[in-house]
């Protein structure tokens, strides 16, 4: 077993382990720079049913993880006896799926006598931001917009954040979701909605997804995707064609726009100069047109992960076991996976 009393490296080799939902995914990072971000998916199977299905995501996890992780090894030139750590995704996600990931990183971790790092996967996405700036320091202002969660948050140190606003019901990318599927789109329905948007040209009115006349900065999805299904569903009732490309640009302007706005006015008001960004919904282009447009308008600087570090991967997972390994913050062989875990 891993000796506690073990000197903390400043630049550790650390590998991560992602196995959350579809994405079978391992990463090698040494202190703050990514030395290889490998994904094996089983995204094209889960299409065939709509939607990612448990079983066939844990079967796909335990085909493929040994893989991921030799290749995530060898395209950093790392031996496996060179790693100071295994940080692995123990939640939020599938049980299934994360109990691969997570037993194959306890035995590497048992087996070459390391620190074993249990990663929240919202934090990873969080982190993802350090490694797109290795000089990036808190505080700063972060917005979360993932499948699971939607928050603005108050990043005040590596390890503690206040949540500014959040989802009172839905996320963004729940919502992204369903009006994917009501407009009959492939899984994954996000960047489909997003390329139908692009030829948008008549915007509908949707409510915003901003709470108004509320004490807190509240966002909520659910309204905004029951007004795009009622329009789909009381245009079919009447024989009327609707035009998808208008839904899909005016849902996404509903949802996005809110959360840009806020962001802004959120660093402002603290007086924050930097603003970061995680989550899969990051990797909306609209999205990142419209932060990058206002932060730019608002002297702000704007950290945004490459959008293949928005989605599900493994190198975010390395980058918050980083986080977790310089405060000595390790797990036993205890741990086991959470489908569900709080923010904070």
């Amino acid at each position: 077993m891993y000796n506690p009393n073990t000197t903390i490296k400043q630049n550790p080799i650390i590998l991560g382990i992602e196995s959350s939902c579809d994405e079978t995914a391992a990463a090698v990072i040494c202190g703050r720079k990514l030395l290889s971000s490998e994904i094996i998916s089983s995204a094209t199977e889960q299409a065939k049913y709509g939607g990612v299905v448990p079983e066939i995501a844990s079967r796909a996890h335990t085909d493929a993880v040994d893989e991921v992780v030799r290749r995530a090894l060898n395209s950093a030139n790392v031996k496996i006896t060179e790693l100071d750590a295994v940080a692995v995704t123990y939640g939020a996600g599938l049980l299934g799926a994360l109990l691969v990931g997570l037993s194959f990183a306890k035995s590497l971790a048992y087996a070459l006598n390391i620190p074993l790092i249990a990663v929240n996967h919202i934090r990873g996405h969080m982190a993802a931001a350090y490694l797109q700036d290795e000089t990036l320091k808190p505080p700063f202002i972060t917005l979360l917009a993932s499948g699971g969660h939607t928050a603005v948050l108050h990043t005040q140190s590596y390890s503690g954040f206040e949540v500014l606003g959040g989802t009172c019901d839905d996320a963004a990318g729940e919502a992204f979701d369903k009006v994917a599927r009501v407009l009959g789109l492939e899984y994954p329905g996000g960047v489909n909605v997003e390329r139908l948007a692009k030829d948008g040209k008549n915007i509908i009115v949707f409510p915003q997804s901003l709470v108004k006349n509320s004490e807190k900065l509240q966002f909520s999805y659910s309204g905004l995707k029951t007004a795009v299904i009622n329009y789909c569903h009381n245009a079919e009732q009447k024989g009327e064609k609707i035009n998808p490309c208008d839904v899909a640009c005016s849902f996404q302007h509903a949802a996005v726009d809110p959360l840009v706005k806020k962001t802004v006015e959120s660093a402002k008001k603290l007086g924050a100069g930097t603003v970061t960004a995680g989550g899969g919904v990051i990797a909306n282009g609209y999205l990142r047109e419209t932060l990058s447009a206002g932060c730019e308008k608002a002297g702000l600087k704007l950290i945004l992960p490459e959008k293949k570090y928005c989605t599900d991967n493994a190198a975010m997972i390395a980058a918050e076991g980083l986080i977790q390994y310089s405060s000595g913050n390790f797990a036993d062989m205890s741990l086991n996976a959470k489908a569900h875990i709080p923010l904070k």
